[in-house]
């Protein structure tokens, strides 16, 4: 009886049926690579039913957050902490990149010629790497019309009136009590409805790997295996180090914060895509102890401006296009690279297609390096795309904690017990949020 209620228990754990999806997903396109690629719907309908959601997520919690906050200054001052934070950590991301493919020198010895490419695989990137530039990027976080945030794919338009929404409700003192208390009850109701999404999420998976074994095929998994070898384990080291001896620094085991994001990790990894995890990712870190208002403003503003497994790819795809095209490249070239690069990945949104259209962006930009080499790299993308998008998960995550502590906005006690590492003293100034 144990062993049938330990099995039982496993059985209703959604990470472990999104891992089994997952497998189910991988095998059927290796076995029957048409009929997986006819499986793309699946995954295609549950990333819709999680962007869906999104918008009514980010305004609720933003709303309440603000709302209830006294002092508009620290609206201001949270905001300035997580921006200083995230520059500085995809800064990092930049530089371990650079380095690391500098290094390993992957694409060193291919010699291909870039007018041997074929442009059209590239040509709808590049199109939309032409469309905007910063400028446009900026005014294109103001919405044509308050409803049409709700509508915006990206979550800043969404954040933007967000904002102004939950200045106004909080100036209005008592009178806008009432309207504070009506978000909240909004708030738990569109949980619920997450809830519900996230019954979908194994089904999600398991399209979403179906199409991708059997629409690249095998092959796939071992094309520019060096590339992707050298990319996963620069990754897994930038999480494990650099976040790593954040963590430390924050009172937060890294390993148990992992276990804790377990159910998201694996949804992330099958999806390529954080936004199918936004909803559920602002969820538990508030029950981990972060202060609404705190949460609601680092995580959608992190989906745009913290993405440091996306500044990881962009480093080391330009330079491996580079070695692989024979571009010179000098120090003072990769200087300036960084530079751009610190720019253009504030434009990649939380899905995974669009570190692709950054990088197309960036070649544009730079001039130096042929644009359609980036068809080099097109087949294996998206499983790039998993390791990224991994990063940027646990980046945001790390960031919200790192930037509630600031703020002594956090129940130290709940973070403690459930993410805290071994011999992290809980401060007596601790707070319930």
């Amino acid at each position: 009886m144990p062993l049938l209620q330990t099995v039982r228990r496993l059985a209703g754990q959604l990470w472990l049926q999104v891992l089994a999806a997952t497998a189910i997903g991988i095998a059927l396109g290796l076995a029957h690579p048409a009929l997986g690629a006819r499986m793309k719907p699946f995954g295609d309908a549950f990333i819709a039913l999680v962007r869906m959601i999104i918008a009514p997520v980010i305004f609720c919690t933003v709303v309440h957050g603000i709302a209830g906050m006294r002092d508009m200054r620290r609206v201001g001052r949270v905001a300035a902490k997580a921006l200083v934070y995230f520059e500085a950590v995809t800064t990092v991301a930049l530089l371990v990149a650079l380095a690391a493919v500098n290094l390993t020198r992957p694409g060193a010895g291919m010699h291909v010629d870039a007018r041997s490419l074929a442009p059209r695989a590239v040509a709808d990137y590049a199109t939309r790497a032409h469309q905007g530039g910063i400028v446009e990027y900026l005014l294109g976080i103001i919405p044509q019309t308050f409803v049409g945030a709700f509508t915006h794919p990206d979550v800043l338009p969404v954040l933007f009136v967000s904002i102004l929404f939950g200045i106004a409700v909080s100036m209005m003192g008592e009178r806008g009590r009432p309207l504070v208390e009506l978000v909240g009850l909004a708030s738990e109701a569109v949980f619920r409805i997450v809830g519900f999404i996230m019954w979908a999420a194994p089904l999600g998976a398991f399209g979403a790997m179906a199409f991708t074994v059997g629409r690249f095929g095998a092959g796939s998994l071992l094309a520019l295996l060096k590339l992707l070898v050298e990319f996963y384990l620069v990754s897994l080291g930038f999480v494990f180090i650099v976040f790593g001896a954040i963590a430390y620094r924050a009172g937060v085991s890294l390993v148990r914060l992992l276990a804790y994001l377990r159910e998201e990790i694996v949804i992330v990894a099958a999806t390529t895509s954080t936004e199918t995890v936004l909803p559920r990712l602002i969820e538990k870190l508030r029950a981990l102890g972060c202060e609404e208002s705190v949460v609601g403003l680092v995580v959608p503003t992190g989906y745009s401006f913290n993405l440091d497994g996306t500044c990881l790819y962009l480093s080391t795809a330009v330079v491996f296009l580079a070695q692989a095209t024979d571009t010179r490249l000098g120090l003072g070239q990769q200087l300036g690279l960084l530079a751009v690069l610190l720019l253009t990945s504030k434009g990649a949104a939380g899905v995974a297609g669009a570190a692709f259209v950054v990088l197309a962006a960036t070649l544009a930009t730079t001039g130096t390096i042929p644009l359609a080499a980036i068809a080099l790299i097109l087949g294996i993308h998206r499983l790039m795309a998993e390791a990224l998008t991994f990063v940027n998960l646990i980046g945001n995550s790390l960031a919200s904690i790192v930037v509630a502590r600031w703020e002594n906005a956090i129940d130290y006690s709940r973070l403690h017990a459930l993410v805290g590492r071994s011999g992290a003293r809980v401060p007596q100034r601790a707070k319930v949020v």
